[in-house]
């Protein structure tokens, strides 16, 4: 098989099975030697997500001008209230602190196991039982509720982000 060949299949394979797990990245600070972020930095990061509802997918984007992921919105969201956050959900989710979703608030993060992923996807709960996120290529970042059938089977988990 020749490099162009294999360059070819791994792009073709990167394009049928879109997601939001991006390349690892370096281990996070510990969330025990970090604080949870308050109530209203989480509003204002849900309310900033809400405002990129219908902008593009892209596959590792975080920016108004390419698009989003799903981490990628996240980081974006809350960079813009002024929270540093990583593009990868797996750093996310250790960057946060477990909460019960009767506990949610606007700005938690809810996680998904998607394709048989473990926290393969994320989004930002915006209240009364809704969450935002960039879905799949082809789609915009939208709002769904946590409640929809599809959703809730693979709800994985509620988290609330620490800085």
């Amino acid at each position: 098989m020749n490099r162009s060949f294999a360059a070819s299949a791994l792009i073709g394979l990167a394009l049928i099975f879109p997601g939001c797990a991006s390349a690892p990245t370096s281990r996070a600070p510990s969330p025990a030697s970090r604080s949870e972020v308050s109530a209203s930095v989480g509003d204002r990061a849900a309310a900033q997500a809400a405002t990129m509802r219908g902008r593009p997918y892209h596959f590792g984007g975080a920016s108004i001008s390419s698009g989003f992921d799903c981490s990628g919105l996240v980081m974006y969201s809350y960079r813009q209230v002024g929270v540093d956050l990583p593009h990868s959900t797996d750093a996310l989710r250790q960057l946060s602190r477990p909460v019960k979703a009767s506990n949610l608030r606007r700005g938690d993060l809810v996680f998904f196991d998607l394709e048989g992923k473990k926290n393969s996807h994320v989004g930002i709960y915006l209240g009364d039982g809704r969450f935002i996120h960039a879905p799949s290529t082809g789609k915009t970042v939208r709002s769904d509720k946590l409640d929809a059938p599809y959703w809730k089977k693979h709800l994985s988990e509620a988290r609330r982000v620490t800085a």
